[in-house]
């Protein structure tokens, strides 16, 4: 292969295997948040050339194979992770708060009118003073409830976002209280996050807080700090009905690949017209079939033979006369008119005698003495024109037998129908009809005191290998 080829067919896979993509977001394994949901179709097309030469044919293989990656992402929800009923927290963990997480500083679980609006049931309420850092790294810390949730079950790999929801009564505007989530994943902090609900002087009475963090990867754990300050020491901060919701992406991938192979062929001049004509003589005379284990088999075809005889020769014989006849007549009446045309040319074109008075030369002729025979005899010679020997034109029966055998096919010239039809169209033309009626029987002669006799061949076995492998040769060719 030339270089430009090399190099055209270098440009042409660079730009196949460019990915062909029908994309309906982007949502790569290391985002952080929420991937829009929807499927991506990504294809890739690869072309490979190869040539291998078997030194009498070139095969040219192409192959191509396309690459189709299907990504489909979904977003998943965990429902609420503090709620019993899904199964993450038992009992005494709920968001409802009617039992006290455990955490950091004094608490109490008042319930009825001490919870204002947040209801009559039981709610929690901050009420220490202190000015801390939490278990969490959270300042101006003085009570936490405190705990860690397992979602290891839910799979998530692909990232995504933790939603939560809180309901605050804070009846004093010095006090604060803040919202702390922090998620890992196999032992690794995937995110941490602090909102604070409501600052010191700010009077924010009752109100839900609504917030979320994203996160990109695996996460495995949720960890949950709700903490704050009693500043006055009358009324802390109270909360209830905390919700933390997982929202995760699902994302699978469906590989196709798909081969095509395209083989071209290209058969190089280098067989000889001696092995050409044997190719093709084996592939006329036998019937060629390839078996389930891949060998090839040759059943030689019979040859379809007609029943030759005396009659039906003869009255081919006829039947090729009939054809001849006409045409002879008309070759004659060409001839004779061709012949008539130039008789005529030659009188008007001979020259006219002029005559004349004077008398013609005399023209000497040798004399010979009386006595002389012998030169006698030899002018008469010479004066005598050369006789001219007849041609015999063959006749309308010899020109049909002579067509008859020239139509037996070169390849079956010596088979035994062409071999008996010549014999018979032969005894035809010698009137020899009686030659088959009567025949001599040949006896065989023992033979077997020949037969035990070896002759050796130093060259036999070189000869079956050439053969061989001259056979071999041309059963491939066919491939």
């Amino acid at each position: 292969m030339k270089k430009e080829d090399i190099l055209i067919w270098f440009v042409l896979i660079l730009v196949l295997i460019l990915p062909f993509s029908l994309k309906a977001n982007t949502c790569l394994p290391d985002v952080e948040g929420l991937c829009t949901p929807g499927v991506t179709i990504e294809e890739q097309i690869t072309v490979e050339k190869t040539e291998e030469d078997k030194g009498t044919e070139i095969i040219f293989t192409t192959t191509t194979t396309t690459t189709t990656t299907t990504t489909t992402v979904t977003n998943e929800d965990s429902g609420d992770i503090l709620d019993g009923d899904n199964g993450y927290v038992v009992t005494n963990k709920e968001g409802d708060m009617d039992v006290d997480w455990g955490g950091q500083g004094p608490a109490t679980m008042p319930s009825g009118s001490s919870c204002g609006q947040l209801g009559t049931d039981k709610c929690a309420m901050i009420t220490g003073s202190g000015n801390n850092k939490s278990r969490m790294g959270v300042d101006g810390m003085g009570t936490t409830f405190y705990q860690e949730v397992d979602i290891s079950d839910l799979n998530i790999d692909n990232g995504g976002e933790v939603t939560y929801s809180i309901k605050v009564d804070k009846q004093d505007a010095q006090d604060r209280i803040y919202m702390h989530v922090t998620g890992t994943g196999g032992g690794t902090t995937v995110f941490a996050g602090t909102d604070i609900l409501s600052e010191s002087g700010v009077a924010s009475g009752y109100q839900t807080y609504n917030g979320s963090f994203d996160f990109g990867g695996v996460l495995s754990k949720v960890t949950i700090e709700i903490g704050g300050r009693d500043i006055n020491l009358a009324i802390g901060p109270m909360f209830d009905d905390v919700s933390v919701n997982v929202f995760y992406n699902v994302i699978s991938t469906i590989i196709e690949q798909q081969i095509t192979t395209v083989e071209e062929i290209v058969y190089l001049n280098l067989t000889d017209p001696t092995e050409i004509d044997l190719i093709e003589e084996i592939i006329e005379y036998n019937d060629i079939k390839i078996d389930e284990t891949g060998e090839i088999e040759f059943t030689p075809i019979e040859p379809s033979s007609s029943e030759i005889s005396f009659e039906t020769v003869e009255a081919e014989i006829n039947f090729e006369m009939n054809d001849i006849e006409p045409e002879a007549e008309m070759e004659m009446a060409s001839v004779e008119m061709e012949m008539k045309m130039e008789i005529e040319m030659e009188s008007t074109n001979e020259p006219v005698e002029e005559t004349s008075e004077s008398e013609p030369e005399a023209v000497e002729e040798p004399t010979v003495e009386d006595n002389d025979t012998s030169q006698q005899e030899k002018a008469k010679e010479e004066s005598k024109e050369p006789e001219t020997k007849p041609v015999k034109e063959p006749t309308a029966k010899e020109k049909a037998a002579t067509k008859i055998v020239k139509k037996i096919n070169d390849k079956d010239r010596y088979d035994d129908a062409a071999q008996m039809k010549t014999l018979i169209v032969m005894q035809i033309l010698g009137n020899t009809k009686t030659f088959f009626e009567t025949q001599s029987t040949i006896v065989d002669t023992d033979v077997n005191e020949y037969l035990n006799k070896t002759i050796e061949d130093q060259y036999g076995v070189l000869f079956d290998i050439a053969q061989q492998q001259t056979m071999e040769d041309i059963i491939n060719a066919q491939y």
